[in-house]
């Protein structure tokens, strides 16, 4: 009667053991099987993640910045400066030329000059310009509209 007694404890013990690890070794299986190879899954999330960075510059202008304007390049505070300098003056162009009747921003000096508050410690003058006509041209056209 003991020996069967021993019988059942030691099969019931195996039985554990094995169901253990059973559901151990299936457990890691599972896991791998829903992303058998995780270098392909990897790089295909990383693919339309820049597919979809790239819809967005392609809907919103290429190499353009949140704010709508071109990045030509150089410190913040020039482009800063060349912005906040280029949309006042042409804000006040747009205007004037609104009481007069026409429009052509080409025509005023300080667009051709670009160079209002401009300073040598800021950087390069040619990338200056080119942020101060952007930002004139936006000027100036608020200005036609009344703004």
């Amino acid at each position: 009667m003991k020996s069967n007694y021993f019988k059942n404890r030691i099969g019931g013990a195996i039985l554990g053991v094995s169901l253990l690890l059973g559901i151990g070794m299936m457990s890691g299986t599972t896991a791998q099987a829903q992303y058998p190879n995780q270098d392909q899954y990897r790089r295909d999330r990383y693919y339309d993640r820049d597919q979809r960075r790239d819809d967005w510059r392609y809907r919103n202008g290429r190499g353009r910045s949140w704010d709508g304007y071109a990045n030509y390049g150089g410190s913040f505070d020039l482009r800063q400066t060349a912005l906040n300098a280029g949309y006042n003056e042409g804000i006040k162009a747009g205007r004037n030329d609104r009481r007069r009747g026409r429009y052509d921003f080409g025509n005023s000096s300080a667009y051709q000059n670009a160079t209002k508050d401009y300073n040598s410690r800021l950087g390069d003058r040619w990338i200056y310009q080119r942020y101060f006509r952007d930002a004139f041209q936006n000027g100036y056209a608020d200005g036609q509209r009344g703004y």
